[in-house]
């Protein structure tokens, strides 16, 4: 099951929009991450609620998690994530807050990175458990190998407002250029208890956006699809 965010009932400004990006943050998204519980069950969800079909992505076997990709244009896709329940190599906890998921949700965001170093610091500044550095590498459905570098995002909490990072230059391509454009991402809004404090960590990120204060973390992300506007 889909969850369809409350969050759209909010009276909010949407100050993280795409057709401002540009002129408001330096920095552009990489990937939004949907956790689920069944991935099989969110495909056919999504399909339903979009009118196109998230595509099966593959399996990564060093995280114990497989997911599923869906193109939001400009070189940003959707990330559906799931445990893998076949791989038992891996022991919880496991990435993107999936061993304490209590609903479907965007849990993690993620930021292309032309220096992970620079980024690590300034992570490792605000929690030292943050920015540990990982190379990754999963092969496609298709055959074809994606390679990456990234800043890992921390196993808790369920949602963490706090972007991770990824560098795509070890790849030959980049998920979104095997991938069907017909969504589009339109604002994407950050809840925490203490914006303040992660307003703080994004001026050193070049990150220029407010964050909305809320009685828990969340994320809210509004997608133009084929079917119309749809919110999570």
């Amino acid at each position: 099951m889909i969850f369809v965010s409350s969050l759209a009932n909010l009276n909010v400004f949407p100050y993280f929009q795409q057709s401002t990006i540009n002129k408001r943050m330096p920095r552009t998204i990489d990937h939004i991450v949907y956790a689920v519980f069944d991935l099989d069950r969110a495909i056919a969800d999504f399909t339903q609620l979009l009118g196109i079909a998230p595509v099966f992505g593959g399996h990564h076997q060093d995280r114990g998690t497989k997911n599923a990709l869906l193109n939001l244009g400009k070189g940003c896709y959707l990330e559906i994530i799931a445990i893998d329940e076949w791989n038992t190599r891996v022991a919880p906890p496991r990435w993107m807050g999936l061993d304490v998921l209590q609903k479907p949700q965007i849990t993690r965001w993620c930021l292309k990175s032309e220096n992970l170093a620079k980024d690590q610091a300034l992570l490792k500044a605000y929690d030292p458990k943050m920015g540990e550095q990982w190379s990754g590498k999963r092969q496609t459905a298709s055959g074809e190998l994606l390679a990456w570098e990234m800043l890992l995002p921390l196993p808790e909490p369920e949602v963490e407002v706090v972007p991770f990072m990824v560098d795509w230059g070890a790849s030959a391509f980049h998920p979104t250029e095997r991938l069907e454009e017909k969504c589009f991402w339109h604002e994407l809004i950050l809840y925490h208890p203490e914006p303040m404090l992660v307003e703080s960590l994004f001026g050193t990120l070049a990150i220029g956006f407010s964050v909305k204060k809320a009685d828990q973390a969340a994320i809210s992300l509004s997608i133009e699809s084929p079917l119309g506007r749809v919110i999570l």
